[in-house]
């Protein structure tokens, strides 16, 4: 696992083989958006400490959706050291093992790289204890509220942090290579209204479930990206 500074003693990555999630700063509270791959929980606490941070000052685990990359290592860190865990309501009986993981409909370049994330364990059941809707405020980041952004997963969110000017996008939107629409849609004409609803926040920071968080020219970026894709 790679650890990226995006905003010094604000925000950082946590790049694992596929995915990442990434760690937020309100002084020594935090907030940890998605939670990598069901064995990465020592990694992300090593993390921590790395940082002169406390885990036991973890206060809530903000999973963008239902996804084996995004929930694998929730319940584990959440158990040890006392944080919340919240989801969207859609995808919180997924999270919790009551429902399948949602079947995508995929492109046929996709299916090769399907297959790939496939290689990542699959996530265990895991406790949502704050099922969320479309605007809820989230009490971090100055500010922090959920953004309902589906089509990737029925109840994928974004968080936008507007007094940051930072947006987590989930997997709705990607950044490996060119930026672009996230893969793996369950419903890409959703997922297309989803990505430039996000972009219409014109954020100055982007932080993409897969791929590079973007610091520069990003609301221009994002606008150009969402207007050229098609549904």
């Amino acid at each position: 696992m790679d650890l990226v500074e995006v905003l010094p003693n604000r925000l950082h990555m946590l790049r694992f083989p596929i995915g990442q999630a990434y760690l937020w700063q309100d002084g020594d509270a935090l907030t940890l958006v998605d939670a990598g791959h069901v064995d990465s929980a020592a990694e992300i606490e090593g993390a921590i400490r790395s940082l002169g941070l406390l885990p036991e000052r973890l206060e809530r685990i903000v999973l963008t959706h239902c996804h084996r990359d995004h929930v694998g290592a929730a319940g584990e860190l959440a158990a040890r050291w006392g944080a919340r865990v919240l989801a969207h309501r859609l995808d919180a009986p997924v999270i919790r093992g009551e429902r399948p993981v949602p079947e995508p409909v995929l492109l046929d370049w996709e299916i090769p790289l399907y297959a790939h994330g496939l290689t990542v364990p699959e996530a265990p059941p895991t406790r949502v204890d704050r099922e969320l809707e479309d605007g809820d405020a989230l009490a971090f980041g100055d500010g922090a509220y959920a953004v309902h952004a589906p089509g990737h997963t029925d109840g994928s969110i974004a968080i936008h942090l507007p007094q940051h000017g930072v947006l987590f996008t989930g997997d709705c939107i990607a950044a490996v290579g060119p930026l672009m629409l996230g893969v793996f849609n369950v419903d890409r004409g959703r997922a297309v209204a989803s990505f430039r609803r996000l972009a219409g926040l014109a954020p100055s920071v982007t932080c993409f479930g897969h791929g590079d968080p973007l610091t520069m020219d990003t609301a221009a970026a994002l606008a150009e990206a969402a207007a050229g894709t098609p549904a």
